[in-house]
């Protein structure tokens, strides 16, 4: 679990690909202050595996599907990545929860400045945007972000200067492909109320049916 606060700005420095996985290395400095094997990274809001490390370096496998579902499957030697490690448990929670599950990908419509702000405007699949609200939270690249609009194919955020200072956020444009997490809260909740809806269509969310399933 992490918070969406990034830690650094890393570096890819190698990016190894199979048939459909990958293996990535990635290079950074604040994140190896207790790094062990094992560890959970945020890398551009994806959750990685530590495999090993040496040094500045760690080396994470990706799987098929989280190179499907995410901009991984671009990623390229050089190229610089948001890091944060997993969150402490006696740690401030500056963000919001983030799993590091990748819902989709959304593509940078347009770009302004507004006073001391920048606005995204950033575009994607109805099946993302429908866990997507007015001033929820949501994750841009691993980035912990306020929803200030949402439209029907399209949302905005508008990030302070010391946000984009310290992520790549910094160096997007127009057309930029970034990973999109939503609310995870959003999820479960609508998972429950599909399923009491299919369960039992006329007694929609009931005290009975929470009772059947013991949440009361």
């Amino acid at each position: 679990m992490f918070t969406g606060i990034i830690e650094e700005v890393g570096k890819v420095v190698s990016a190894q690909r199979s048939a459909q996985a990958m293996r990535l290395t990635i290079e950074g400095q604040k994140i190896f202050e207790d790094m062990e094997v094992g560890c959970s990274i945020s890398v551009n809001g994806v959750c990685l595996t530590v495999t090993s490390f040496t040094g500045r370096q760690f080396v994470a496998d990706v799987m098929p599907e989280t190179v499907n579902m995410t901009t991984l499957v671009t990623v390229s030697s050089g190229q610089a990545v948001n890091l944060e490690r997993a969150m402490a448990a006696d740690g401030r929670f500056g963000g919001h929860m983030v799993a590091g599950h990748v819902d989709g990908q959304g593509r940078i419509r347009n770009i302004r400045k507004l006073d001391n702000s920048v606005i995204f405007t950033i575009e994607t699949t109805p099946d993302v945007l429908d866990y997507i609200i007015y001033k929820g939270s949501i994750a841009v690249d691993g980035a912990s972000l306020t929803v200030s609009k949402r439209e029907d194919t399209y949302f905005e955020i508008s990030i302070i200067p010391h946000t984009i200072a310290n992520t790549i956020l910094a160096k997007a444009t127009v057309g930029t492909v970034v990973n999109l997490e939503t609310d995870i809260a959003g999820r479960y909740i609508r998972h429950f109320m599909n399923q009491t809806r299919e369960e039992s269509p006329r007694q929609g969310l009931s005290k009975d049916w929470l009772a059947s399933k013991g949440f009361i």
